[in-house]
């Protein structure tokens, strides 16, 4: 049986030299993960071209889809943060088409940039450094508003006030490791059982009767695969719209 680990293993592609960046080496090559993220990139690139070239009153499936998308995280971002969302909707719809297109990459061709913890780090450090810088240019130093909840006993205050800060450093962890983790569970379970099949229709005839129920199996974690590919992008933007809310409304945190 394949290793199903072997999936995730990071490639050069093209061989480029390395570089220093304040002293530290910084390897330029393009590999099946950066390669990943450029398909998914220009696949969205292209998408809305397309969607966008000839737009109707009565719009085309295209277009449909576009504006489908455009106004569930216009609408998310407004229902979370309120009337101020649409001002970080440029953000948040970004890093939602990035994730969707990695996911999706990676379900129809031969590698999954989200299930590298390095991106999914990256993409965790953005958003709560947007989210930083959001706080502190609205709020000055009253974002630090956000670690005192109102209404705390004073006695117990200085134990929330701990537990706040510790909450907040852990949300880039837990928005990484969500996103990595399913990804790469997901896709280890399909090729486990994608495995099962092959190896069971390698016995003969028997062996093919057998690899019937490992091959439904597949088809139905591959399913499920599409609908959690969308899923974590959808709460990692839903997450991130929830942060933003936080500095954003501190007033009525």
């Amino acid at each position: 049986m394949a290793d199903p680990l072997h999936q995730f293993q990071i490639q050069k592609i093209v061989d480029l030299p390395t570089v220093e960046v304040a002293g530290i080496p910084v390897d330029l090559s393009i590999t099946n993960s950066v390669m990943a993220m450029i398909i998914g990139t220009g696949a969205v690139i292209l998408f809305f071209l397309f969607a966008t070239a000839r737009t109707a009153i009565i719009p085309g499936r295209m277009q449909v889809m576009a504006e489908g998308l455009f106004g569930l995280i216009d609408d998310l971002a407004e229902s979370i943060i309120g009337d101020e969302g649409r001002h970080f909707f440029p953000f948040i719809f970004t890093l939602f088409l990035f994730i969707l297109s990695l996911n999706l990459v990676g379900m129809t061709t031969y590698f999954t940039a989200t299930s590298q913890l390095a991106v999914t780090a990256a993409l965790a450090v953005l958003t709560i450094g947007a989210v930083i810088v959001v706080g502190f240019a609205r709020n000055g130093l009253g974002f630090f508003k956000l670690f005192v909840p109102s209404g705390v006993p004073w006695w117990i205050l200085p134990l929330i006030v701990v537990i706040e800060v510790v909450s907040f450093l852990m949300r880039p962890i837990t928005l990484s490791l969500r996103l990595f983790g399913n990804m790469v569970g997901g896709h280890i379970v399909m090729k486990v059982f994608a495995g099962f099949v092959v190896a069971l229709a390698g016995l003969g005839i028997g062996g093919v009767v057998g690899a019937v129920l490992p091959l439904l199996s597949v088809v139905a974690l591959t399913a499920l695969e599409f609908l959690v590919a969308y899923l974590q992008a959808f709460v990692f933007a839903v997450l991130t719209c929830v942060y933003l809310n936080d500095v954003v409304n501190l007033g009525h945190h």
